[in-house]
């Protein structure tokens, strides 16, 4: 009986999207018999309605290939959007609806995005759930630091998935070639990280040997409003350079651990802390003929660090840089590398972090077949501990709609941020219809 419950919700916005989209091919055939040509343009903006309605329907899954040789992930997800636009006002609604076969919790309707939005001359406002992107860099972190991530899956996921709305105030403002930008987020959000044993991406301390709960919720911070987020940026797009400096009043969003000894005295008691962070950075863009060249750089006042048993979290500056580069040398090639250093400044006496630490990313991609067929291969590589995560993939086109995807990921490491997916290497495919 659930079963079938579930399979109607899934099934319910499908039904909905196909209903919209004769509706709107309906509008489109009466709009077109309209002769607009002699209508006044502020009266055709204010009166008429746009409706855009598109999503897709996807399944991925995915089998481990060391050791039981069991299923990493089993997932089918419907995705459905809409935008209401007009005059200068829209609206824009997304929503999951998703069936996932190994973690249960995750079965069920989730709204993605859902906020109103007014931009009119050089000014855009925007109020609501919205997933919000700073930065140049690709798929790393360094000024990106207002929409949190959801690693329930780690990063056996596409990036865009991984990323997390938020509920915010977002006004912008242009003068010429500059954005001026601020943002309001009154409630906090934070990382997900999967604490449950049966989440073969649980979070793990694989150098503990004795038996530990984690609890990465209490320590969060009170909903009130001197605990809000804020901040903004300025961006400049000129000619042949674009730049920004951007400001954000923050928390760790990855939370610090503290470990303390349960009252039983055999058992660990893992806590995850949050701390009031400030963090000032700046990002540029250049492209230099065939390359595109990107540099991010931030500094995080106060970011929380972890410390060792019995101690609570401690802050220290951190002092963030990123140096990448894109090589778009022709047939279809494209060549991508990154490389992220961080150094925390202070006392590090007891503290369970490196005074430098690097991140470098890889990316190789090439299209195939009239660009059907696509190859690709990105890496993150750990270049303090010397992990590795891979993920090639091979995906094909059979028409505008339907796209077949296959790949293997593939984990290395015997410490770092990698040591406790080492067991997680896996083949996995893909299926994807948009509409």
């Amino acid at each position: 009986m659930k079963t079938s419950r579930l399979w109607m919700l899934l099934l319910a916005p499908m039904l909905f999207l196909v209903q919209a989209f004769a509706q709107i091919d309906t509008l489109t055939v009466e709009n077109d018999a309209v002769d607009t040509e002699y209508m006044p343009q502020e009266e055709t903006d204010d009166n008429s309605l746009r409706v855009q309605v598109k999503g897709f329907l996807d399944t991925y899954h995915a089998v481990r290939t060391e050791g039981r040789n069991d299923w990493m992930a089993s997932r089918t997800r419907v995705r459905g959007e809409v935008k209401l636009e007009k005059g200068a006002a829209s609206l824009f609604v997304s929503m999951n609806a998703t069936y996932n076969g190994i973690l249960k919790d995750r079965t069920g309707i989730e709204l993605r995005e859902a906020y109103l939005s007014y931009a009119k001359g050089n000014f855009d406002l925007r109020a609501g759930r919205q997933i919000v992107v700073w930065g140049v860099a690709d798929a790393l972190r360094v000024t990106d630091c207002v929409s949190p991530f959801d690693y329930t899956e780690f990063l056996a996921q596409d990036y865009d998935d991984i990323r997390m709305p938020v509920n915010a105030l977002r006004a912008k403002y242009t003068w010429r070639s500059v954005t001026f930008e601020a943002i309001c987020n009154p409630v906090a959000d934070f990382f997900i990280l999967p604490t449950d044993e049966r989440n073969p991406w649980a979070l793990r301390l694989p150098s503990v040997t004795f038996p530990y709960t984690i609890d990465l919720e209490s320590g969060k911070p009170e909903k009130i409003l001197r605990n809000m987020e804020f901040g903004g940026r300025i961006t400049a797009n000129l000619s042949g350079v674009d730049f920004s400096l951007s400001a954000l009043r923050t928390w760790n969003k990855l939370p610090a651990l503290s470990l303390t000894l349960a009252d039983d005295r055999n058992s660990l008691h893992v806590k995850g802390e949050y701390r009031r962070m400030t963090m000032l950075g700046a990002d540029c863009s250049l492209p230099v003929g065939q390359f595109v060249l990107r540099g991010e750089a931030a500094c995080y006042f106060d970011e929380a660090q972890g410390r060792g048993l019995g101690q609570d979290a401690a802050c220290r500056n951190t002092y963030n840089a990123l140096a990448g580069a894109d090589w778009y040398p022709g047939n279809d090639w494209n060549f991508s590398v990154q490389y992220c250093h961080k150094y925390t400044s202070g006392n590090l006496d007891g503290l369970s972090v490196y005074r430098n630490t690097g991140l470098a990313t890889a990316r190789v991609s090439k299209e195939l077949m009239r660009n059907l067929l696509k190859l690709s291969t990105f890496a993150y590589i750990d270049v303090t501990n010397g992990g590795i995560f891979n993920r090639f993939s091979a995906s094909y086109s059979l028409n505008d709609q339907i796209e077949l995807t296959a790949g293997y990921d593939y984990f290395h490491a015997d410490r770092g941020k990698f040591q406790m997916y080492k067991q997680n290497s896996e083949v996995w495919v893909k299926a994807k219809y948009s509409f």
